[in-house]
């Protein structure tokens, strides 16, 4: 059993772990400097419009993303997904130049035109979801995929 285990512990350490931040020299900034950036993330809320033009995302764990919200004021829209915030570890959310640096959110509501900036670090791998609410089309959800 002893042999087992070392011979596992042996294997896990000959191979890096594959959700690592996305440069080797993080530096003073740690896990948000520059070099750890993804590309950022547009979605956008409109009445009958896509919440994405991709359907699905890829995600680096370990990274740091922006995504940019803009809703057109067209109707008073929501987008929730408590698995995907759940699976992100929040730097904070800009609206009007207000920064907030939340413990924990479900969703954002726009009752008029505007754009919220979000940033974050991916942290728990997996498939993540949001969605406007009460929405039923393909549309009108954005999955992250976290690796």
């Amino acid at each position: 059993m002893k042999r087992i285990f070392l011979a596992s512990l042996m294997t896990l350490l000959a191979h890096p772990a594959l959700a690592a931040p996305l440069c080797d020299d993080l530096g003073f900034a740690g896990l948000l400097a520059s070099c750890n950036r993804g590309e950022p993330i547009e979605l956008t809320l409109a009445s009958g419009q896509p919440l994405s033009k991709e359907g699905a995302y890829t995600l680096q764990s370990g990274a740091y993303y922006k995504i940019f919200i803009t809703a057109d004021g067209s109707a008073e829209l929501a987008v929730s997904g408590p698995d995907f915030f759940r699976a992100i570890w929040m730097n904070e959310i800009v609206i009007n130049q207000i920064e907030v640096r939340p413990m924990a959110i479900d969703s954002l509501e726009f009752d008029a035109a505007g754009t919220a900036e979000l940033s974050f670090v991916a942290i728990k791998p997996g498939s993540h979801t949001l969605r406007i609410p009460g929405s039923t089309g393909g549309s009108q959800k954005v999955t992250f995929n976290i690796q």
